[in-house]
């Protein structure tokens, strides 16, 4: 859906058991979240000690709210240690304005 927020949070460790942890731990914290789609974990190819939390949100406005909340540092706390401060925003928020998907594949019977 177009106007769909993703914000994606950077985060550097040289522990990955313990950062998918601190994963785990939030998303559980977050389940339920209004307008929160879904979130996913993602990992450096060259530099596997960098990784990425992408979340989806239904839009702006749910987000905001959430962001404004008094449970949202609570909810994202296991995994600010590992926030990568090395970059000038650790975090960046992107609306969706446009998006391709491939043809659904069928196999041939």
């Amino acid at each position: 859906m177009i106007g769909q927020v993703q914000v994606v949070v950077h985060h550097l460790t040289d522990d990955p058991a313990a950062v998918r942890a601190a994963y785990e731990e939030s998303s559980a914290r977050m389940a339920g979240t209004p307008g929160l789609l879904g979130n996913e974990l993602h990992q450096g190819i060259t530099d596997p000690r960098s990784f990425a939390v992408v979340s989806r949100w239904a839009g702006w406005p749910d987000f905001a709210a959430w962001e404004s909340s008094a449970g949202h540092r609570d909810q994202t706390a296991p995994l600010r240690p590992f926030r990568d401060h090395t970059r000038q925003r650790p975090f960046e928020v992107f609306r969706v304005t446009a998006r391709y998907a491939a043809p659904a594949r069928t196999e041939a019977g």
